[in-house]
């Protein structure tokens, strides 16, 4: 389980990155961006749903706006916060990116597994994932003590 915890990304992003110049993180940063209404996004949610620090997350919206993928600019409601837009050259890159990214997955996760075993995955993983969250919710509540 440990190889295929740290062997799938990596592998995911090599692809990514070989036929689409786009790390996971920025192709999800994209992704994110493009579900939103408007296809924008506090930085600090979108940090949040990438699961980023803010540094981390300034530093690779940095990248992306070099690339002319997005841009930032105060948010429309509440000057105090900065938005992330994607833009008509992130949406094509992404839309680019995207055939790329589900022949990887296909590949490696459902070409491997069976769809019995897909299933019993699947539970798995909503199992896990309302562990993460729920430990998720521990930490943040852990932080502020106004909780």
């Amino acid at each position: 389980m440990a190889q295929v915890l740290t062997t799938l990304p990596a592998m995911l992003e090599r692809e990514l990155e070989r036929h689409a110049g786009l790390s996971w993180m920025e192709y999800h940063a994209l992704a994110m961006l493009s579900e939103q209404e408007g296809h924008l996004m506090r930085m600090s949610r979108l940090a949040a749903v990438t699961n980023a620090s803010l540094s981390r997350l300034s530093h690779l919206v940095k990248r992306l706006e070099a690339r002319g993928y997005l841009r930032r600019e105060p948010d429309a409601s509440d000057g105090r916060f900065i938005v992330a837009i994607l833009t008509l050259a992130g949406r094509t890159a992404l839309v680019a990116a995207a055939p790329w990214h589900v022949e990887s997955v296909r590949r490696f996760v459902f070409d491997a597994v069976g769809a019995q075993d897909m299933a019993v995955l699947r539970s798995a993983f909503d199992r896990i994932a309302v562990a993460l969250d729920e430990a998720r919710e521990r930490v943040a509540e852990a932080a502020d003590p106004d909780s």
